[in-house]
């Protein structure tokens, strides 16, 4: 078991499958984007799936997640999650995309056996979206989401992010829009995780403020129907139900003492959170010819050094060098 110093287990993987994407989201790249990682660093397909393996069979993950920079640009995304479902003990197999390209390959990764999508939707304004993300790409992403409903992905969760002055008046009509179209809306508060280091507590719309502005609409109660565990968001019935929203305040509600999570890069570093500023190289390790009981070992020993928690209050924080897009959501 992949267990750390405090006696927390990690159970739920977080996979980057490339650090690219077709967006340029201001709270996580500059406009003109960034230097991306090359490919010879990149795990291959087989890689992947070994250390996948490897935690799934010797180490008790439970949940793998595929992320980016934006995993649909990964070429062999449905053989990889085909390859993953097919693991005994099977995972539970999820994605986190932008939702461009969604609409084309939603039904083949729904075959492939993946359970879950989330989708990051910030505005239901065009012009907004396209402020946001540097971008022109709204419609995409309203294609991607009713394609994944249509595939059988439910309940379609999708991720919104709020920032001051800009889309912070959305989040009741985005909260009706999921409602209508029957998906499962998270926000999250934004995080210190841009490659310009431009985060800032003055722009980010925090947890409390996001329920404030919901209540003023919707009568929301706690959902005491399951614990929320380790899980990231804490989840309200909306009007009695059965429509639900989450809200993950990562910064302000911070739920470090149930983390269950670690994260595989795209070039083969372990992570132990967000915004850890130290990694542990398996894909050196694996390259050089390690075996499955060497890399396991290697991992498990890196867990151990997870921290306590963020620690974003502390005045020592210092944000990770590595923006999202490099980290995987």
């Amino acid at each position: 078991m992949l267990r750390d110093s405090f006696g927390r287990v990690a159970t739920d993987l977080r996979v980057s499958l490339t650090d690219k994407c077709n967006l340029r989201c201001s709270y996580c790249m500059p406009p003109e984007g960034l230097e991306w990682l090359p490919n010879a660093q990149l795990l291959t397909a087989d890689e992947i799936v070994r250390l996948v393996t490897i935690g799934v069979e010797r180490l008790g993950i439970q949940e793998v997640r595929y992320t980016g920079g934006e995993p649909l640009l990964r070429r062999e995304l449905v053989d990889i999650v085909g390859r993953t479902t097919a693991l005994r003990p099977r995972p539970q197999v999820s994605l986190t995309t932008n939702g461009i390209g969604l609409a084309r390959v939603a039904a083949p990764l729904a075959a492939a056996g993946l359970d879950r999508v989330n989708v990051s939707l910030d505005t239901l304004d065009r012009d907004t979206f396209k402020r946001l993300a540097h971008r022109d790409r709204f419609p995409d992403v309203i294609a991607g989401l009713a394609a994944a409903h249509d595939a059988g992905l439910r309940p379609v969760k999708v991720n919104a992010v709020l920032m001051r002055e800009v889309n912070q008046h959305e989040a009741v009509p985005l909260l009706r829009y999921c409602l209508e179209q029957g998906y499962e809306l998270r926000f999250i508060e934004q995080m210190p995780l841009d490659a310009q280091h431009g985060w800032s507590r003055d722009t980010m719309v925090t947890a409390n403020e996001i329920l404030k502005l919901l209540s003023a609409s919707f009568d929301l109660t706690a959902d005491d129907q399951e614990e929320r565990g380790s899980a990231p968001a804490e989840r309200f019935l909306v009007d009695g139900g059965p429509g639900r929203v989450g809200v993950i305040g990562s910064v302000t509600r911070p739920f470090c003492a149930a983390c269950d999570r670690v994260r595989l890069t795209a070039d083969g570093q372990i992570r132990n959170c967000l915004f850890a500023t130290e990694e542990s190289d398996l894909k050196a390790a694996m390259r050089a010819g390690a075996s499955d009981d060497e890399l396991a070992e290697r991992w498990i020993a890196a867990v151990t050094r997870k921290k306590a928690g963020h620690g974003i209050d502390d005045p020592s924080f210092l944000q990770p060098s590595r923006p999202m897009s490099a980290i995987g959501g």
